[in-house]
């Protein structure tokens, strides 16, 4: 009879331990339908602005053309991966959600990602633009890291190591092509 109780004392130990750790339903759905979409939206739009933001402000010194280029860029990244993920599958096999919330979450999110480091380009000064910037980029890869960590239990070291090595490699992308256009 006592054995029974421990067992049944560890055993409801056990599920309560699982719960902790497995995400229920209700959770699955929502890292699925919207922290998901809003994830790669924002990483979509952190780093693949980067490009065309950062090459227009090192080939003209003209801050206010790197903001032209990087809202143009964030906007129409935003609504590139808006459709992209509302046409990737319906969400009735995935059990992903309705294809038009989740494009519209990632298409959001690819907007805010690419607008927040376009915005120091407001500055007219251009060397206090670049730094702002750099600023700007060292926080969303800060804030994506913390995200990942926090929804998808990815350590946060590892997290910022994956996001900066393609922000790093974007950057290095643009500062050659920006450096070789500015002459």
């Amino acid at each position: 009879m006592i054995r029974q109780a421990m067992e049944a004392d560890s055993s409801s130990e056990a599920v309560a331990a699982a719960k902790v750790v497995t995400p229920t339903r209700v959770d699955r759905s929502f890292l699925l339908q919207v922290v998901q979409p809003a994830m790669t939206g924002l990483i979509d739009g952190s780093l693949s602005t980067l490009a065309p933001i950062f090459s227009v402000a090192l080939a003209t010194h003209r801050p206010h053309y790197a903001f032209f280029a990087g809202l143009a860029t964030a906007i129409g990244a935003g609504v590139s991966m808006a459709f992209s993920e509302g046409l990737s599958d319906t969400g009735d096999i995935t059990g992903r959600g309705k294809p038009h919330v989740r494009g519209s979450i990632t298409g959001a999110g690819t907007f805010f990602g690419g607008i927040l480091h376009t915005l120091p380009f407001l500055i007219s000064s251009y060397h206090a633009a670049i730094a702002a910037a750099i600023v700007v980029v060292a926080f969303e890869l800060l804030a994506l890291a913390a995200m990942r960590w926090r929804f998808f239990e990815t350590g946060f070291l590892r997290s910022f190591a994956s996001i900066t090595v393609g922000g790093v490699i974007i950057a290095a992308v643009s500062a050659a092509l920006g450096t070789a256009a500015g002459g």
